[in-house]
């Protein structure tokens, strides 16, 4: 028998609670990162945009270890095979450390050109090539926190992840202060800073799933065939991330086309953007922890009735997401920039992101609950199909000499693609497979 919605609210809140803290954890860097970079001048925080979208994408591509982490090791948890669960989760972390080895040096030597390909202007460029370098210097640390984070969060544990965020983000601010302004290393040292604290995160969650795997008699060395099991049932999700994450590379370009102003404009809304979001996504990392122990364990009914529960959880967070974003503007937008041409621009860019956020909301739910179903090939291929109809939506912006407040229509016009291929699988019984392997 289904739960009764307040036990599924009980269940929903106790793991989605302490992953809004953890799962908020890079965003919130960033956005501790704009407010002390943007007080440098606009082309500093304008560089910031460019190198971050960057570096989100080079770490983003690798967020399958975390989310296909958390269902695989779920899966095996509900089906009652917990030192299983620990070897998947530990051939998962070594996964993580070969790719982020070979993404930081990837970064390191391409940062330059990588740079060019959005066209920034001279100073600018320079700011950003220094951030981007400094900054690929800490992935293979940010890799392994998300294989970590994911491990425990297939573990039911989302409080661990919880309290390592939040030490990392007080370290993040107190080293980006001492960094930036008491040794005077400008936008290096908001990088340097960031890197430092990321690294320190990751080791701590590596340390807890190395204890955990020994306690169960678990494996520790490299498993060839477990990683690159882990590697192969990451390819959809991988794609599936691509193509979120061109259409966010795309906006950016077209953002920086846009002029100066509006690129800076479109980094500070896109942060907040990106903070709502995954603070969205945290009922999410809660749909995939349930999603993947109900199927385990064989339980379809369980599994649809706490599906739709999380949906309303989804919009309702959306709406009072928006209202927020919009309704107390004028207290947090300060923090970011006192340019008044960009505040202006921000200021109509924010309504726009305000009135997608209930759409965002399902989305990110429904994402959630077919990742943790291991449900990637149909992700993948809804992601392809909407990244399609998306690029000559945003390329027109540019076209046509639109502003940046028509991209960002352009852009909540993707979410709402996505929105309807979500909600079509949703309905349909064929992502409802169970047992401890998909």
């Amino acid at each position: 028998m289904p739960l009764t919605w307040p036990a599924q609210d009980r269940e929903i809140l106790r793991l989605a609670v302490p992953a809004f803290f953890a799962l908020v954890s890079e965003p919130l860097m960033l956005l501790a990162d704009s407010a002390i970079v943007g007080h440098l001048g606009t082309p500093q925080l304008a560089a910031l945009g460019v190198a971050g979208t960057i570096l989100q994408t080079l770490v983003g591509i690798c967020v399958f270890l975390a989310y296909g982490t958390t269902s695989a090791v779920a899966r095996r948890i509900g089906a009652g095979d917990h030192k299983g669960a620990l070897a998947q989760g530990i051939d998962g972390l070594w996964l993580a450390l070969l790719l982020g080895v070979v993404l930081a040096i990837a970064g390191l030597l391409l940062a330059p050109l990588a740079i060019a390909g959005f066209n920034p202007s001279p100073d600018v460029a320079d700011y950003a090539v220094t951030y981007l370098r400094i900054s690929c210097l800490g992935i293979p640390s940010m890799l392994l926190l998300l294989a970590a984070t994911g491990v425990l969060r297939g573990l039911q544990d989302t409080k661990t992840p919880m309290v390592v965020a939040i030490t990392a983000n007080l370290a993040n601010i107190g080293l980006n202060l001492l960094l930036v302004y008491g040794l005077d290393l400008n936008i290096a040292g908001s990088a340097l800073g960031t890197a430092l604290a990321q690294t320190a995160a990751g080791i701590a969650l590596v340390v807890v799933v190395v204890r955990g795997a020994r306690r169960d008699g678990a494996k520790l060395r490299p498993d060839r065939p477990g990683i690159i099991a882990s590697a192969h049932a990451g390819i959809p999700l991988v794609v599936r991330t691509l193509t979120l994450r061109v259409a966010i590379v795309l906006v950016t370009f077209v953002a920086t086309s846009l002029g100066t102003t509006s690129v800076a404009a479109h980094q500070v809304a896109f942060t907040l953007w990106s903070f709502l979001a995954l603070a969205l996504d945290a009922i999410a990392i809660a749909a995939q922890a349930l999603t993947g122990r109900s199927l385990g364990a064989g339980d379809v009914e369980r599994t649809r009735a706490i599906t739709r529960r999380m949906m309303w959880w989804g919009l309702g967070s959306g709406v009072v997401g928006g209202l927020a974003l919009w309704g107390l503007r004028d207290l947090y937008v300060p923090l970011f920039t006192t340019d008044h041409a960009v505040r202006h621009t921000l200021a109509a860019v924010l309504l726009v992101a305000a009135i997608s956020q209930p759409i965002n909301g399902v989305v990110f739910v429904l994402d959630g609950v077919l990742i943790g179903a291991g449900d990637g090939p149909y992700l993948a291929v809804a992601g392809i199909i909407a990244l399609v109809l998306f690029v000559p939506l945003a390329l027109s912006v540019q076209w046509f000499g639109g502003g940046i407040v028509a991209l960002w229509w352009a852009f909540s016009g993707y979410m709402l693609l996505r929105f309807l291929t979500l909600t079509l699988r949703e309905r349909s019984d064929r992502w409802l497979v169970t047992g401890a392997v998909r």
